[in-house]
């Protein structure tokens, strides 16, 4: 009987711990995220869907698009500055960035259910060197409801030349994984 007791105080403090705090704005520490083991799921050109249209205003107050990106492979990565896998992914994305700028590859950034101005001190730690779009509300999250789960951060989903999702990574992605995958569609 009192083991039965323990476990129900337990499966209580940890429902409670998973409810997130009432203004339902991540704190620091705070670990809802959905787990993923990172390993890139590439996409058969027959599998292939559009990826929805992606417009939004940025963390330095600019507007950046898929669309701005046409006939380029472009790395789209979900995170936010309280999520810890996103801390830790976020010098591999930034080297792979830095060596596939120019060969037509771009990489765009989604802040999502974030305080700008934490997100901005990410970004001024990280200096990633592409632009990232502010999505504090979740909506861009959503458009790819079906292929990221609205909560799975970090994501980071490749988007083809002709604007298909062409593979996806849930959780922190390792170099490796993401400078083949990315070569590989790039090349296609």
């Amino acid at each position: 009987m009192r083991a039965k007791s323990i476990s129900l105080v337990l499966l209580a403090v940890l429902v409670a711990g998973c409810a997130g705090n009432q203004s339902g704005q991540p704190q620091a520490g705070d670990t809802r995220f959905v787990a993923g083991d990172g390993k890139m799921q590439v996409f058969g050109a027959g599998e292939r869907k559009a990826a929805p249209a992606v417009e939004g205003p940025t963390l330095d107050g600019a507007t950046a698009s898929l669309a701005a990106h046409k006939g380029k492979v472009v790395v789209l990565n979900f995170w936010a500055s309280w999520c810890g896998p996103c801390r830790a992914e976020a010098p591999v994305l930034k080297e792979v960035a830095a060596k596939t700028k120019g060969s037509g590859v771009e990489f765009l950034g989604v802040d999502f259910k974030d305080r700008q101005a934490d997100a901005l001190a990410f970004e001024r730690t990280e200096q990633t060197g592409y632009p990232h779009l502010f999505d504090q509300p979740g909506k861009v999250a959503l458009a790819f409801q079906g292929t990221v789960p609205p909560a799975a951060i970090p994501s980071t989903l490749i988007i083809d030349k002709q604007g298909r999702i062409a593979a996806r990574a849930l959780g922190a992605v390792k170099y490796t994984d993401l400078m083949d995958t990315v070569t590989k569609v790039r090349d296609e």
